[in-house]
């Protein structure tokens, strides 16, 4: 091989390396670009006291093994504890015999309690809903999509709803039985 092949053939080699090189940068560019305009479209609206809550539409499997849809709109004219959880939530456990105990009572009352799980799967949730007996609603949100709307950050994080369709108060951690009870009190439909 001569010297001028062995420049065509080093030449050759630079001009590969410079194309997979912008070819890569390219690609590099094009999601740095896409992820930027993801966040940019995200909806950022935070929902805090006195905001409307946003509606939203889940599915659980209900006593019958049958999908049942729950809807936030369609609870209208109750109080609404919107609780967000999950099974692996030492916190959450804890506060679960509480919102089973006051359920009966206050669902008599106008309040429904409205559990969204944040598990990975259905399995845990339902080992988790026969270990507590729990008869309120708990809705599976299987992609974040509920928990996203309300920016839900620490877990549990519970809304408490009132029958207007407005957000009374948000809390962020657990809740103990008194303090349960108050805030269902403050969500109570009013009796004419």
């Amino acid at each position: 091989m001569n010297m001028e092949e062995v420049r065509k053939k080093k030449k050759g080699r630079i001009k590969r390396r410079l194309f997979f090189r912008t070819v890569v940068l390219v690609v590099l560019l094009a999601a740095v670009a896409f992820a930027l305009f993801s966040n940019f479209n995200k909806d950022k609206t935070v929902y805090d006291v006195g905001d409307k809550a946003p509606d939203f539409k889940l599915q659980q499997i209900s006593e019958n093994n049958e999908l049942e849809t729950i809807q936030l709109s369609d609870l209208e004219g109750k109080g609404v504890m919107l609780n967000f959880w999950a099974t692996y939530c030492k916190p959450c456990e804890a506060e679960m015999p509480f919102m089973q105990k006051l359920y009966p009572e206050y669902k008599d009352r106008g309040i429904e309690i409205v559990a969204v799980s944040l598990d990975a799967t259905e399995l845990v949730i339902d080992r988790f809903i026969d270990k507590y007996d729990l008869t309120f609603p708990v809705p599976h949100d299987k992609k974040n999509q509920v928990s996203d709307k309300y920016k839900v950050g620490p877990i549990p994080s519970t809304f408490f709803i009132s029958p207007e369709g407005i957000i009374v108060e948000k809390i962020e951690g657990a809740l103990t039985l008194e303090r349960l009870e108050g805030y269902f009190q403050e969500i109570e439909p009013k009796q004419n």
